[in-house]
Order: structure tokens, then sequence, then C-alpha cells
């Protein structure tokens, strides 16, 4: 069975990782040590994820004990948006690479198409609340982050939160040295993205999957919000299967070719979330849980780091007017897409 995704730089991503949104500094460390022990070799992390410190420390301590080493672990990052201007791409992967004591990225990602204003605030507002952009474009913060990979401090790198003309803008950029080897976007039954996978595979980018188990506590959840692990259409999968609604979400995305990273900071969970490929869903069920896309995001969530609501772009010009529409986003290490279709 499919245990990696190979990118366009030949380099194999394992398909399942583990990832590390809103998993707390307290708690990162041991879910990394467990996720090793598990079988876990690739890890999801970010900056703007305010952890990476104590994943770095997880890394390292296991690397120490034998238990893993560095060539067989696959290491994500990605540059969050107020580092977007020429100047600050290599010191932000720098500052990366220390916190997680390592040598290199096998692969960095630029979180959200657009920049922020620099400095220490995440998410820059004014006093209307109105995000402030920096004077970047994606198209130069791109150029910058292929000098990484010429310089050796990542093996490859990737993008998220993109839309397909953002997509068709860099790989016809003049001068392109480095294509977009990994697009990572929200995709679950929910929100199946079968035209964007479609899109991004035919051009020979690797896509992979977060909140694929519709982030269940994520700040700001209503309790009337469509739950992917109680739909009863997916626990009688699951039955069937003798396997979890998470297992049984999981595998979903192994079975499209899709990367896919669940967070859980939970030992048991964290091991029982690797136990998904000693089976294999039919075609009829997959057809079945395709047929459950309602286009449906995480709306509305709270995000405490940044004292503001972060709200999805279709109606995120309540919170950013002054954004143009290919510029609005979710923020705190979770969605930022373009209002309206994603292709």
């Amino acid at each position: 069975m499919t245990s990696a995704v190979t990118l366009n730089t030949g380099a194999r991503m394992p398909i399942l990782g583990l990832g590390t949104w809103k998993s707390s500094p307290g708690e990162v460390t041991e879910a990394i040590k467990v996720a090793f022990l598990a079988g876990y070799r690739h890890i999801d992390g970010a900056h703007v994820y305010l952890n990476e410190k104590e994943v770095g420390a997880g890394i390292r301590a296991m690397i120490d004990q034998g238990v893993v080493k560095r060539e067989e672990l696959f290491i994500v990052s990605k540059l969050w948006s107020t580092f977007h201007e020429r100047s600050l791409v290599r010191g932000a992967c720098e500052k990366t690479l220390s916190d997680l004591k390592l040598d290199y990225l096998d692969l960095y990602l630029m979180h959200e198409p657009m920049g922020f204003k620099p400095g220490e605030d995440l998410l820059p507002v004014d006093a209307e609340g109105k995000v402030i952009p920096d004077n970047s474009t994606f198209l130069e913060t791109w150029e910058e982050m292929e000098k990484l990979v010429d310089a050796g401090l990542v093996k490859a790198i990737g993008i998220s939160n993109f839309n397909r003309s953002q997509i068709e803008a860099v790989l016809n950029k003049p001068g392109l040295k480095h294509k977009p080897a990994n697009h990572q976007i929200e995709c679950h039954p929910y929100l199946t993205q079968e035209k964007l996978i479609s899109f991004c595979h035919s051009k020979g980018i690797t896509v992979t999957a977060y909140s694929p188990l519709g982030t269940p506590d994520r700040p700001g959840a209503k309790p009337g919000d469509p739950s992917l692990l109680e739909d009863p259409k997916i626990r009688a999968i699951a039955d069937k299967y003798k396997k979890t609604a998470a297992q049984i979400l999981i595998r979903f995305h192994i079975e499209r070719n899709v990367a896919v990273i669940p967070k859980s900071v939970n030992p048991e969970r964290i091991q029982e979330n690797f136990q998904v490929f000693d089976f294999k869903l039919s075609r009829e069920d997959m057809n079945t849980i395709m047929s459950f896309n309602r286009n449906w995001r995480i709306s509305l969530m709270e995000c405490p780091m940044f004292h503001v609501l972060c709200i999805k772009p279709i109606v995120c010009n309540s919170l950013a007017p002054g954004l143009t529409p290919l510029a609005l986003c979710l923020v705190a290490g979770s969605l930022a897409y373009t209002c309206g279709t994603l292709l």
C-alpha cells in the first residue's frame, strides 16, 4: 500500500504525518516522541503555531536516543505572512531551523499567499481592525524561497492556501527555478477539493490535507457545526471495516494519494491514527464519502494569540475591508483562501 508520495524533486514524503497546530508547548514534545515510536516519520509545523522549539526538542531527543535518524525524517514548516518581504525570508527560515535544532527542512511552505506588515505582531491590524499588508507579492517571496533551496537550507518548497490562479501565477513566473513541490489545503469529506487536487496533481504538485478530521477542538466551534467524527454515515463505514471514524477519514485521503496530517497530543489517538495501512476503502465507499461534500469550511474561530475574530474570506471584508479579494484570509495556521471558489 502507498506509504509515501513522490515530490517533483524526487524526494518521498510519508503520506501520513503528525500535525502540530494547536498542540501546546507543554504537550507537543511528548507527542512527537510518541509519534516516532508509533512509526510516524513526517512532522508538520509552522512558525505561527508558536511551538517549534518544543517540536524541535522532541525531534532532537529521539535522534539523540537513536530511535530515528535525521535522514529518515520528513520535517515541514511554513513561512508566516509577516516575513514575506525579500529581506526577511531567509531569516525566518533560519529561525525555524534554530528552533527545530535542524540543519535543513525537507519542505518549506509559504503559509499564505499574502504578506502582512513585518513586526512582532503575527496579525498586524490598524485601529479599524483591518489587516495591514506589506509591500511584497507572493512571486517576489517565492523567488526568495527558491534561494533557500539553492543555499541548502530546505530540500523543497511549496505553498499553502493558494487558489488555482495564484498557483498558475507561480508556475508561469518568468525565470522560475523551483516549482512548488506541495500544496497544503484544508480537505475532508465535507470539503473534498476535487478540482483543486486534480489541478495540482496534473501539474506535478503533491497535495497535503490539513484539518482532515474537521478540527473538532478548534476555537469557536459551535454546537450546530457539522461533525465528521460523529457523522452516522462515516461511523457506519467505520463499523463495516472495524475501524474508528478517524481512521476512515485518514484512509480517505490516502486512497486519493493525498498526504494527510491529523493532529493529536493523545498517545492512544496518535498510535490509532497510524493504523491505517492494513485496509483499503472500496470504490463504492470512496464514492459514498466523496458524496458528503458540502463545501463546508471552518467558518469562524477566535484566535487567542491574535485577540481577533478570524472569519472565512466570504465574510472577511468585515475584518479586513482594505484587502483585495485575493488577499482575504483566515489566519492562525488554519485556512486562507480566495473569496468564492478555489478554482
